[in-house]
């Protein structure tokens, strides 16, 4: 059985060399694009946690808060500190702010707008 166009295609494409600062960019996304990730930042919103207060308030298991948190610690978004046995969790809002920056500055927005795209009433003219 061979594969379909569209299946070589998408191989082709994650072969292709990608910059790094794109897979950053990417990495980032998949970190925050789970759901249960994304419940653990909004209790940690509220206030440092343990893992046992974040896994009352999400119902998952130890393990799984545990490999959740690594994840989100990854990224930077997080931040971990042991106070005796005990390790608190919070959360890094500048973390989100150096993201969009770096975002922003990868992709190209905010700088001047390429002409080449422009729909601007002088380039229209010149078309005609």
């Amino acid at each position: 059985m061979s594969p379909t166009p569209a299946r070589f295609r998408s191989t082709f494409a994650n072969v292709v060399d990608q910059p790094d600062d794109l897979r950053e960019l990417r990495h980032f996304h998949k970190v925050l694009a789970d759901v249960n990730r994304l419940r653990i930042l909004r209790l940690l919103a509220d206030g440092p946690a343990t893992v046992t207060e974040l896994i009352e308030g999400v119902g998952l298991s130890q393990p799984l808060v545990s490999w959740h948190l690594s994840k989100l610690r990854d990224v930077g978004v997080v931040a971990a500190r042991r106070n005796g046995r005990e390790v608190i969790h919070t959360i890094v809002p500048e973390a989100f702010a150096a993201f969009a920056a770096q975002e922003a500055r990868v992709l190209g927005i905010g700088r001047p707008a390429n002409p080449i795209g422009s729909t601007d009433a002088t380039d229209t003219e010149a078309l005609h």
